[in-house]
Parts: C-alpha cells; structure tokens; sequence
C-alpha cells in the first residue's frame, strides 16, 4: 500500500533534465535496467522536491534502475510512516537516523544493510554509523547529509540597525528586546505542523539541563515531571515567548521563514532549510548563529540538533538488489552533491569523499558549527519512539503550552509523563 497520494514516474534523467530512455545497458552494480524501483520520498516542498529528484535520476542511472517516486507532504509522512511500513511499503524509503530508525528495525520493518556497509562504510565517520546501526548491531540506514539548528538572521537588517551576533544569554536578551523597542518581530515563529516547536524544548533543554539528560528523557530514562523539565518551559514562558511571534499554531514555518525574509522578524530559531524560502539573489544575506549558552554547567558543551536524513530498504523490497545498488550511490559524496547543488540549504553532505569546494558561505559555515558542537542530537522526534512524538502525544503537548504558557507546567508535565507511561512496552 502506497501513502495517500498519486505516484509520479520519473524517468531517468541526469540533475532533473528531461533526458528520457526506453533502457539502460547493463550498470555497474549488475542491475538491469528493465528493474523498477519505488521509492517513497518525503521531500514534498518545491526546492527539495526538485533536488531530491535529480539524485533519485543520478542514483538511478548509475545503479541501473527505473525509480518510480512515491511523494508525500511532509508532515502526512511522518504521521502514517509506521502503517505504512507495516502494510505494502515501496522498496526504498526516506528516513532518519537515530533513535527513529532503530524503532523501526526492531520491529522488523526494515531491511538490513550491513553487506552495503561492509562497501561503502570507509566513506563515513564512525558518528554516521553509529547513526546508521540498530539496537541488533546491522545497519539499516545510509546518510545523506544534515543540518543544524540555529539562529537566522538577514546580515543588512543587522547592520541597519547595529546590531551584533550575541555571545551571552544576556547578549540574546538584550537583542530581543532591542528588536521589539524597534518595532520587529525578535524572534519568528511557527508551529502549526506541530514539530517545529520541538527545536525550542530541545535547544533550551540542551542548554539548560545537558545533553545526557535530553537524551535520557526522550528515550524515558528520566521523567517528565522531572524539575529539570520544569526549568525549561518557565524560562521559554519567560524569556523567549515573550519575543516570539504571535499566532504561532497558525503559521506554517514557510510562512514564518518569510517574515524574515521581508524583515518583519529579526531572527529565526529553526534549522538551515529556512533558507529554502529565500531566493538564491536573496541567501547571500542570510547569516546564522548557534543558540547562545545560558551561562550553566553545559556552556562549554554547546549541543545542539543537527538531524541526519537518508533512506532506507523496506522490510520485503520487491526489489532488493536493485534497492541496494541504488543505496550504494546514495552514499557516494557525488550523489549527495547533486541533491545539495539544488537545495544548498539542506545541509552538509555526509560522505567523506564529497567536494565541498563548491559551497555556499552558510554551508561552510553550518559545517562549522556541526564539527565545533560537543553533543549533537538527531532532533526530539527522531530521539524519542514515534509514538510519542506524534500529533497526539508531544505535538499536541506543546502546542496546548503555547496555547497557555501560563497554564499550570507541573500537570502539563504529569500529562506527559502519563501518556508516556500509557504507550506498550517496545
């Protein structure tokens, strides 16, 4: 069973041209060109769609398959992936990595892949491995690039207004409160798709209470009615809702991203695919920071979100060789170029043997970052089980406190922990 919207076929062409065949010659991954391939993508908004389009053409070419897409906005995705993937699934799919792709190869509805590994590991760090491993020690996952969270800003807006990159936690409120004194918008801000919200609970709790407590709690290791967690919702009540922008559950994030565009907002929390909104005359204004230290014990750490996206094989691909020779030029740095050439503001590139010579300033710059955080987390519902990150649990949680910040924290925590303790074992 395909996801809830029509299948598109696209023949294979090199970076999106329209240079169609009737078949290929026998490839060098010994797959025939007679062989489809379906593959269900996630990348639904103009800009990633497109790019995503020419790696599924290049990977299908150098594999020797015929890539039948299956696109699905977003968000839908993410919200029917596990019935999906428990009826007729396509034979390669888009995913995370992380917790999220454990979840799904311990309930073995995923292929794995440790024999394409075994090939192509040598291209990858060992964090990207570890990423790509499940819980039984196989792999299941290819890497394709990721990206951080951060502060956006436009540079001439800035400047305009003298403003400098804060340092401090005190450096930030001092900004956002000169941004609003100027009639800005200090921070944007969305959620009506419910996850965007959770950058903000995992940035403020990385800062706030560590790393290893934020891991801990997504994986229910610790509690949600913890003090820790209350910490992080008073000072996000005090200190940042304050300066965010207003309307939130009724804002796309695409629609926020725009409010920095035409300099209503001054910045924006969120990660570097905001930049997808910008125009490509437009992005050499585009500047980021990372989330400031708050001036606790994990300054030093500085951990951040910085999600890892790929794909991966199916539980009973229709076709399995061909779903693996694909995945092998998925992990190539020269398929990754393809698709980051057309959405520069997707990310890094996760193989080692990519040409980075060719990035944008805020590539190099989200590299940098990346390579500079102590902790890096996959983003919150990537690290906690699917079930409880969806828009009936954590979604659903955190928009009921941006409804009412002053709403009573410590039973909006009990509900938490409540659900938590509801769910069946894994």
């Amino acid at each position: 069973m395909a996801f809830p919207e029509t299948r598109s076929r696209r023949r294979l062409t090199v970076a999106a041209t329209a240079l169609a065949t009737a078949a290929l010659a026998a490839t060098t991954m010994g797959v025939t060109a007679q062989d489809e391939l379906t593959i269900g993508s996630n990348y639904s908004d103009e800009v990633p769609a497109t790019a995503m389009a020419a790696m599924i053409d290049y990977c299908g070419q150098e594999a020797g398959v015929t890539p039948a897409v299956n696109t699905v906005e977003h968000g839908a995705y993410q919200d029917s992936i596990n019935s999906y993937l428990q009826a007729t699934p396509d034979d390669v799919f888009a995913w995370f990595a992380g917790f999220r792709m454990r979840f799904f190869a311990d309930q073995g509805l995923a292929t794995p892949i440790s024999d394409v590994w075994a090939e192509v590991g040598d291209n990858y760090s060992e964090t990207f491995k570890a990423a790509s491993t499940g819980n039984d020690g196989e792999q299941y996952f290819i890497p394709i690039y990721n990206y951080p969270w951060i502060v956006l800003y436009r540079k001439s807006l800035f400047e305009e207004n003298g403003y400098s990159v804060p340092a401090t936690a005190e450096d930030f409120a001092a900004l956002l409160q000169q941004a609003q004194d100027d009639g800005l918008v200090p921070l944007a801000f969305a959620d009506k798709d419910g996850w965007p919200a959770m950058g903000t609970f995992d940035i403020l709790d990385m800062r706030l209470n560590g790393y290893q407590f934020h891991v801990d709690l997504m994986a229910g290791k610790e509690s949600w009615t913890d003090e820790r967690v209350t910490k992080v919702f008073e000072y996000w009540r005090d200190n940042i809702l304050p300066f965010s922008q207003e309307g939130a559950l009724g804002r796309t994030w695409q629609e926020a991203a725009q409010s920095l565009l035409n300099k209503e907002a001054a910045m924006y929390f969120l990660g570097t695919f905001a930049a997808e909104q910008f125009p490509l005359e437009e992005q050499s204004d585009l500047d980021f920071f990372a989330f400031p230290p708050l001036g606790t014990d994990y300054d030093a750490e500085m951990g951040i979100d910085a999600p890892i996206d790929g794909f991966m094989i199916s539980k009973s691909p229709q076709n399995l060789e061909g779903a693996k020779a694909f995945l092998k030029c998925m992990s190539t740095g020269a398929a990754q170029i393809v698709y980051l050439d057309g959405n520069p503001a997707a990310g890094v590139a996760a193989g080692l043997d990519a040409d980075t010579s060719g990035y944008t300033e805020l590539q190099t710059k989200a590299a940098e970052i990346i390579a500079n955080s102590g902790a890096i987390a996959q983003f919150l519902d990537r690290d906690t089980r699917p079930d409880f990150a969806g828009p009936n649990a954590m979604q659903a949680f955190l928009q009921d406190f941006l409804q009412d910040p002053a709403q009573d924290i410590t039973a909006l925590q009990e509900s938490m922990q409540a659900y938590w303790d509801s769910l069946p074992p894994l």
